[in-house]
């Protein structure tokens, strides 16, 4: 019967051991980094007024200003999936400015550029405030989810038209007004929103119509 030579393993070196454990170190941290970066685009994030949204894809050029007419599609949703609102579905885009919109809505907008998609989740100190429209298929504290894309970024343009609108108020004013009333007026009055309209939807002309889309 033949002996086994065992052949011991060479001892390591403490310093040796040091070096492999932080080798090891290095490529977990390496490995959570790349996990990290693969899925970023898919990470909710929450900023400081409670606003929450996830960047579905990055846009290009500059940011959407204050002072900006965008163009834009969205879905809108309820907590359990429930789509409430399309622009998508209705075959026509929003077009619209920050301050024709509610705060969650306005501050997700400001964070996107020509070309991207977002996902926000408003709670509803950030959407109607318990003020919902009548007719609202949603109550006053439910958090709303909106898909946005933005299509087209038109700088300064809604500041223009707003300082249009003022000078023919203005001269409604002092000519003694006039029929239909005021842009931007109560529900129900030309030139306002519709009664439970989305967040930023095209106003009513006298006919009743929507205006804003194309």
């Amino acid at each position: 019967m033949s002996e086994v030579t065992a052949v011991p393993l060479r001892p390591i070196a403490k310093g040796s051991v040091l070096k492999l454990w932080l080798a090891l170190i290095l490529l977990v941290a390496a490995g959570a980094g790349l996990a990290w970066v693969g899925t970023a685009p898919l990470q909710r994030v929450t900023t400081p007024s409670g606003l929450q949204y996830q960047v579905l894809k990055e846009g290009t050029g500059p940011t959407v200003q204050a002072p900006d007419l965008v163009r834009l599609h969205y879905t809108g949703r309820l907590e359990n999936g429930t789509v409430f609102d399309s622009s998508v579905a209705r075959g026509q885009p929003m077009e619209t400015g920050i301050s024709g919109i509610i705060p969650g809505f306005a501050e997700g907008l400001q964070r996107m550029r020509k070309g991207g998609r977002y996902r926000l989740w408003i709670p509803p100190e950030l959407g109607y405030n318990g003020n919902v429209p009548q007719g609202a298929p949603f109550g006053p504290r439910d958090t709303l989810q909106f898909d946005i894309e933005v299509i087209d970024i038109a700088p300064g343009l809604a500041a223009a038209q707003q300082m249009q609108q003022m000078q023919q108020l203005q001269q409604m004013m002092q000519g003694g007004g006039g029929p239909g009333g005021a842009p931007g007026g109560a529900p129900g009055e030309a030139g306002a929103p519709p009664p439970g309209a989305p967040p930023g939807a095209p106003a009513e002309d006298a006919s009743g119509r929507g205006r804003g889309g194309r």
